[in-house]
Formats: C-alpha cells, structure tokens, sequence
C-alpha cells in the first residue's frame, strides 16, 4: 500500500506543469485560509489561539536549535524558524516514517513544489512560521528535507505532554 501511494504522489508531482525550487515555493500569507487536515501530529492551528512562541534556530551546520521541544496537549503554538545560514533551509512536522518518506522524494524530485501548514522553507537570514494546534499527546519529529540536510543530522522532535484529565 505504501508503494502505491508513493507512485501515486510521484506521479502526481511530475504531471504538474510547473515546477518550482524550495525557494521559489508559495508561503501562506497571514490572512490566507490555510487548509486543516487532522495529522498524528495535531492540525494546523489559528493564529489568534497562539499562546507561546518557540524560537527555532537553524544553521548551517546541519542543526536546529533547540533540537528537542515540549508542549501541553491542546497548545497552539507558533513555531517560528529562524534560518542563521547562508543556505536555504527548512522545517517540516511530521512523525519519523512520514518524514523519511518524504525525505527519500526530496532525493528523487529536489525541485517539486509543495506546500502545507505543517512546513516552512527559510531563506538565509529570514525566519518562517508554522502555527501549529498539537491536540494528540505523543512524541512527534521535525526535519530540514532539504537533499543533504536530513541526511546530515538536522532534525529534532516534539514531545506532546498529555492534558491533565
């Protein structure tokens, strides 16, 4: 099942007629309705619910700062990514399978476009945000996708506290 749907989205991204880099990919603007799909990771948050920030260093040499972060079940946060390098780099919410998969395409199709709430490309010197609502307990990962990078070591992981009952 996992090979279909991998042929599937390899096909699906290759009959698209345009093809863009990371750093020509659209970005949510801050009024746009972002599209909310329930993730093992939570689901994208709104704006005004954001209680906290986290900061999110990224660097060239292949690490997030922090690399481990912890939440409340039920916290909207803002994670904003602050890219330190000279190189264009990323963030993507995911769990551990989800993100080698996607990984393993970035290696095949470094160029396909693609966008959603749970990712931020981060020019140098620039910073991206992803408002993110985590309404399910567990430990989750983050990773820069970017061909080399993941492979590298930039990754980190969320730990979801659950809610007290």
């Amino acid at each position: 099942m996992r090979t279909i749907k991998f042929i599937a989205a390899c096909a699906l991204f290759i009959s698209a007629s345009t093809s863009f880099g990371h750093e020509n990919m659209p970005h949510h603007a801050s009024g746009a309705p972002v599209a909310k799909e329930q993730k093992d990771w939570g689901i994208a948050g709104d704006a005004k619910a954001v209680r906290r920030t986290i900061t999110l260093r990224m660097g060239d040499d292949m690490r997030f700062t922090p690399s481990h972060i912890e939440v409340q079940e039920g916290d909207t946060v803002r994670l904003r990514a602050v890219n330190k390098g000279q190189a264009l780099h990323e963030i993507v919410l995911g769990t551990k399978a989800e993100l080698d998969q996607h990984a393993q395409m970035m290696r095949k199709f470094p160029d396909m476009e693609h966008d959603a709430p749970y990712m931020a490309h981060v020019r140098a010197g620039q910073r991206g945000d992803i408002v993110w609502h985590f309404n399910r307990p567990g430990t989750f990962d983050f990773a820069c996708l970017i061909p080399g990078h993941y492979e590298a070591g930039m990754t980190g992981t969320i730990t979801v506290r659950p809610r007290s009952r």
